[in-house]
């Protein structure tokens, strides 16, 4: 059986405000087999997250946006999704110690695909939702 007769594997919700970004991460993932919801800003992931049915597995937020940060977007958000993973990525050097405190997973921009849907796959996978904040991965 294809993954393609079985549905997807799970629900993405990708926020990045660069549309060349939002449109390459959303065809990856998609080519992958995952389902993608994708938002251009934080507020629209907001009325996405509020209307969309289904379980939405996992956020994989921009860091530095102009609405809003990723981490104010993904504690938002998890207060009426709580189950949600959460994973940021930035382009700026500084942007893994921007989600340290929080315990979320990262991923540093530019990133191979490769990198994209390893790191994906493990914190849809992990037993762990977040990371410890003692220790910090920011594998590529």
């Amino acid at each position: 059986m294809t993954q393609a007769s079985k549905g997807p594997l799970e629900t993405i919700l990708v926020v990045e405000d660069d549309l060349g970004i939002l449109t390459m991460v959303k065809l990856v993932l998609e080519e992958a087999g995952y389902e993608v919801l994708p938002a251009g800003s934080a507020r629209d992931a907001r009325l996405i997250a509020e209307g969309f049915p289904r379980a939405i597995h996992l956020l994989l937020s921009d860091v530095m946006m102009p609405d809003v940060s990723g981490p104010e977007l993904a504690e938002s958000l998890k207060e009426y999704r709580g189950e949600m993973r959460v994973m940021l990525m930035s382009g700026f050097a500084d942007g893994a110690m921007l989600v340290l405190n929080h315990g979320w997973h990262f991923i540093q921009k530019p990133f191979l695909v490769s990198a994209l849907l390893v790191r994906v796959n493990d914190v849809l996978h992990s037993n762990v939702r977040e990371q410890g904040t003692d220790h910090f991965d920011t594998r590529q």
